[in-house]
């Protein structure tokens, strides 16, 4: 697995998906969780894993090489 996106678009990612994060954690505590705020948590975590190994798999698949 090849590093597909660059260094500012890792962090913007990991940045993005640590608030996704914590804003449905923070939801989920105070309410029963929904299928909604599983869901934002669930792309939240993505995103931080992409921007931790530096690959996505959308772009990947397009085709567009952004290292």
């Amino acid at each position: 697995m090849k590093q597909n996106i660059g260094t500012v678009n890792s962090m913007m990612r990991i940045a993005g998906g640590l608030t996704l994060l914590a804003w449905s954690i923070a939801k989920m505590a105070r309410e029963k969780p929904t299928g909604a705020q599983l869901f934002v948590s669930m792309m939240g975590a993505q995103k931080v894993a992409e921007g931790m190994t530096r690959y996505c798999p959308m772009t990947d698949l397009l085709d567009l090489d952004q290292a």
